[in-house]
Parts: structure tokens; C-alpha cells; sequence
């Protein structure tokens, strides 16, 4: 694949900085199922949100270079509480539950769909949101939901495509336009979006420089 995955704005020593950050001390703290689990706000938090489905644990895997940190699962729903990591004791990436499908009792999804919701629009430490979208399906209904929530809130996040490698070369750059398109009416989002592959390692530097400028 030849798509340019690594963004124009980003320099020799972004992308050295991501890398090194993540070359560390990563592991994980604990699992949150209610706010006050969560620990006390010390470090920057970056977290990252989607889909049930979407490719948030095999991401986070990736990007952490820790193949088991974040479990992955064919069964949509599975991450249920906020999953902290801990990345060289300089910042936490949370791998929030996946909103949409999952195999739960209403009361059940609603609790942690509330948890979600809750924890991206009044989490003080939170400085950013990545909100994942398979590159197969792009925004839904419930994507821009959750969009709503964060613009509200004065949320920064950032759109990253995930799964690029399952779409055609040449439908990646009109993807990335029509997605940057609609973003236009969301005043928190960032103006890019990334795209990535968790699989083939695509876009996965680039975000670790982006990760690491919250540092």
C-alpha cells in the first residue's frame, strides 16, 4: 500500500518523540466501571473511543506495541468498563467500552453507554478523544451522537479511520475527504483525519506523535 499515512504538519522529530515515548514503561492500572474508580487526575489523559467492533483493542495493541495489553475479541461489547493504561508514568491511554452492539442486558449497555458518555464530556484530565470509525462503514448515527456530546462539552477529539487495509487504495483519500467534509459543522473536532491499519501497522506512527504532544 502506498497511501501517504503519515500527515503532512507532522516532522522528523514528532514522529521521534511518539516513538520514544512508547519504546518505555507501558502497563496496565485498572478497569473502571463507575467514575469514581477512576484514578485521581494526576496525568494527561488520552482516550480512545468507538464502535463495538470497530478495532479499538487491536489499535491500542498496536500503538503500544504490547500485542496482549489491550484485549481483542470477536464478540462486539466486550470491553465494558474504562481500561487504564499506563504509558512511562507520563500519561494514560483509556480504552473506553464500545458503544452500539453488544450481547448485554439493556440496563446493562445503559450503564456503560452513560459511563462512556459521562467520562468524554466532564473528565478534566481528558486532552483527547480519538473516536475511531471503520474505513468499511465511516460515520453513523451513533458516531455523530457521541460527535454531539463531545462538541458540547469543548471536547477536543480526532477522527481516526481504522481498518484501511480492508478497503481499496484508491477509495482512501476520497474517504478522508468526505469524512473531513462533515466535520466542518463540529467545532471540537480536529481538522484531519488519520487513517490507519492496525494490522498492517499503517498511520500507527503518526498517531504516537500525536499521543506524545500531550506530554
Amino acid at each position: 500500500m502506498t497511501f501517504n499515512h503519515i500527515p503532512s504538519d507532522l516532522k522528523a522529530a514528532d514522529l521521534a518523540k511518539g516513538k520514544k515515548l512508547f519504546s518505555k514503561n507501558i502497563k496496565f492500572i485498572l478497569s473502571a466501571p463507575k467514575e469514581e474508580f477512576l484514578p485521581p487526575p494526576t496525568l494527561p489523559e488520552i482516550a480512545f473511543a468507538g464502535r463495538s467492533n470497530v478495532g479499538k483493542s487491536s489499535l491500542l495493541n498496536a500503538v503500544t506495541n504490547h500485542m496482549k495489553m489491550a484485549r481483542t475479541s470477536n464478540t462486539p461489547g466486550r470491553t465494558q468498563e474504562l481500561n487504564y493504561f499506563d504509558i512511562n508514568q507520563q500519561l494514560y491511554l483509556v480504552d473506553t467500552p464500545g458503544y452500539g452492539y453488544a450481547r448485554a442486558s439493556k440496563t446493562k449497555v445503559s450503564q456503560w453507554q452513560q459511563l462512556i458518555k459521562d467520562y468524554l464530556a466532564y473528565r478534566v484530565p481528558l486532552k483527547r478523544v480519538y473516536l475511531l470509525i471503520d474505513a468499511r462503514h465511516g460515520l453513523k448515527k451513533n458516531d455523530i451522537e457521541i460527535m454531539d456530546i463531545l462538541d458540547k462539552a469543548a471536547a477536543s477529539y480526532h477522527i481516526i479511520l481504522t481498518k484501511i487495509d480492508k478497503i481499496k487504495e484508491n477509495e482512501i483519500s476520497p474517504l478522508i475527504i468526505s469524512t473531513e467534509k462533515q466535520l466542518k459543522d463540529h467545532p471540537a473536532a480536529y481538522p484531519f483525519v488519520l487513517a490507519t491499519s492496525a494490522e498492517k501497522k499503517l498511520g500507527i506512527d503518526a498517531l504516537r506523535a500525536f499521543i506524545s504532544s500531550f506530554i
